[in-house]
């Protein structure tokens, strides 16, 4: 039999090298004794198998990656995808004269809040048809799907703009809530003195064709954790008040989203 021949992946490589590079550097700088470099090594181990590197990577790396790529672009900022996203998610549609409603249970807990946009091009055009995909916690602080007695798509689903870039949701306002802190990242903020919260926040996704993906989230004024989150996911571009009007919530704010 031929032996197959593997393709040399010159990217991996070069950021692998990259990688050690750094990490050999950080030990050196670190000036770990033997102990020390053991019970690092043990900790990432715990890490792991608890299943809790990408909750960890959230948490601690991917908003300073997104801010390294997307500060100085055009178009509105990014935020961390975050661990509880899930996929298939219903699709809602709404009633003629009525706004959509974020999937949700009858007579669910919450104040009900009415959350619009608009999402438009970096080049100035509204984007019709745009696919939103949306997700929040409930009245509890959880999420469905985790941790949660809700039905798996509670408070989750995905919609269309309308011909002008528009839409408006039914939902409830958010709560901040506490990462999970059982496991080597509950440990990890021990160490480092750390609280565990994240400002109340909805979580959005705009595909559109011929724009980049924008995965992002929405944070309130007010709330006590926004300066200290956890994830460092705020961005001022972000921020949006919640008002009261004909004795409900209201909020909006719009979306820009960049061509390809």
């Amino acid at each position: 039999m031929l032996k197959q021949i593997s393709k040399k992946n010159e990217r991996v490589e070069e950021v692998f090298n990259l990688f050690i590079a750094h990490v050999q550097n950080f030990l050196k700088e670190a000036n770990l004794n033997h102990e020390e470099y053991t019970n690092f090594v043990d900790w990432a181990d715990r890490l792991g198998r608890a299943g809790e590197l990408p909750l960890y990577a959230d948490v601690f790396l991917e908003s300073h990656v997104l801010r390294a790529m997307y500060t100085d672009k055009p178009g509105t900022q990014p935020s961390l995808l975050g661990p509880y996203f899930v996929e298939g998610t219903p699709l809602i549609e709404a009633k003629p004269g009525q706004p959509l409603v974020l999937t949700q249970r009858p007579n669910e807990a919450g104040d009900v809040m009415y959350f619009s946009g608009n999402v438009s091009s970096t080049n100035g055009e509204p984007l019709a048809k745009a696919r939103v995909e949306m997700w929040q916690n409930d009245a509890s602080g959880k999420y469905s799907a985790f941790d949660s007695e809700a039905p798996k798509y509670n408070f989750r689903g995905h919609f269309y703009t309308d011909e002008n870039g528009n839409f408006e949701v039914k939902t409830i306002v958010p709560l901040p809530y506490s990462i999970p802190t059982d496991g080597p990242t509950g440990e990890f903020l021990e160490y480092t003195d750390q609280h565990p919260m994240r400002p109340a926040h909805l979580h959005l996704m705009f595909e559109a064709e011929g724009h980049e993906t924008l995965i992002t989230q929405v944070f309130f004024e007010g709330d006590e954790w926004l300066e200290t989150d956890v994830a460092d996911g705020v961005r001022l571009d972000l921020m949006t008040k919640i008002e009261e009007k004909d004795g409900c919530k209201v909020s909006s704010l719009d979306f820009v989203m960049r061509t390809v």
